[in-house]
């Protein structure tokens, strides 16, 4: 079996409402989304998404997941795309980094492995059945009271955990948002605040030293560093995200015990192929974990709610899922299920969700026969 030909689609996928995080200074209306469809020489197809989460949250952006697919794309041709591992050696050697460029590509040629083995992708990265994950609701930065409203929505659609963006320079009015929201919450209920790596060290010391509660703190500064710095200071439980990329990036964080938890996020870090060596390191070294995406459609949720579903339960907090924040999704009724804040991912062979081809249009480029 070999790829034959590569597929590339365009589309932009607006936000049901504008988002803002890291303190209100970024901003998200709309995300750029690039969809990959690989034929097989036998036949078969497999999908992948690539989607940022807009160009300001990550060194990553729309129009360069294409423009690396471009150069990519004549070096897999002719490869098996069930070898996810030779299939990676090829990309990693003919574009060195860019990892989120790389995503859908090793996505879509993991569906194909598991539609040729006959296996749900949530079975081949070692489950044992479909395990519906905790999903949790991401709050968008505003007043304290407006968030901890924004919380009671979230829990009358079933979400127990959420993740509550915050990352202001007064510590004054960081501290009340923190102990605003923690009150605010129900017994059984746990809140992430995602600072998304806007204060220096100084600002999180005054601030984490200055809250009477212990909830995690996801990437409080910008680099392993500085999060190590704080993470090493104070009582909260630090999970780092942002600066997380290589899994070298991952041997340095954990060296210099600069968390105790992460998230894995396959676009991020190159796919579905990395993501599992992450998430394997990261049992080894009894690292929590969220497995979710970075942003995109139900298809791009599917295949990491595949990966946390074969996580254990022990290990795997809760999974953001980006295409509820859609105003439409283009791979909509295909996929994963949700259930009372559990989504469950498929049991179809391979990745199990689809585009709908009338909502994504015509490829922008093709390459192979």
């Amino acid at each position: 079996m070999e790829i034959a030909r590569i597929s590339v689609y365009q589309i932009d996928l607006p936000l049901r409402e504008t988002y803002w995080l890291s303190g209100g200074r970024l901003k998200f209306e709309t995300l750029d989304s690039t969809f990959v469809e690989v034929q097989a020489s036998n036949g078969l197809v497999g999908w992948g998404e690539g989607c940022p989460w807009g160009h300001t949250y990550l060194p990553a952006h729309g129009p360069g997941v294409r423009a690396g697919i471009a150069t990519l794309a004549a070096h897999l041709i002719g490869l098996d795309p069930r070898n996810s591992d030779q299939v990676n050696r090829v990309m990693d050697t003919q574009l060195p980094g860019h990892l989120y460029a790389k995503s859908a590509l090793d996505i879509a040629c993991w569906d194909i492995a598991g539609q040729a083995s006959d296996m749900p992708l949530w079975q081949m990265f070692g489950g044992t059945q479909a395990a519906p994950v905790h999903t949790n609701s991401s709050i968008s930065t505003a007043p304290a009271e407006q968030m901890a409203e924004s919380i009671r929505k979230a829990r009358e659609n079933g979400y127990r955990t959420h993740s509550a963006k915050i990352g202001g320079v007064d510590a004054a009015t960081e501290i009340n948002r923190i102990e605003t929201i923690c009150r605010s919450l129900l017994p059984g209920e746990y809140v992430t605040f995602d600072v998304n790596r806007s204060w220096t060290p100084a600002t999180a010391l005054q601030v984490l030293s200055g809250v009477s509660v212990l909830p995690w703190i996801e990437q409080p500064c910008e680099t392993i560093e500085q999060c190590a710095y704080v993470a090493n200071r104070v009582a909260q439980p630090v999970l780092l995200d942002e600066c997380l990329h290589s899994m070298n990036d991952h041997l340095r964080a954990w060296k210099m015990d600069a968390c105790v938890g992460l998230k894995i996020k396959p676009n991020r870090v190159g796919g579905l192929t990395k993501a599992r060596h992450i998430r394997d390191f990261a049992l080894h070294v009894g690292w929590k974990m969220h497995i979710e995406e970075t942003g995109g459609s139900s298809l791009a949720d599917t295949a990491a709610i595949h990966l946390a579903s074969s996580t254990p339960a022990e290990s795997h907090l809760d999974s953001w899922l980006s295409h509820r924040h859609l105003v439409s999704d283009p791979a909509a009724g295909s996929g994963i299920q949700i259930t009372d804040g559990l989504a469950a991912p498929p049991s179809l062979p391979g990745l199990g969700a689809r585009p709908d081809r009338r909502l994504i249009g015509e490829p922008i480029a093709v390459y192979g026969s």
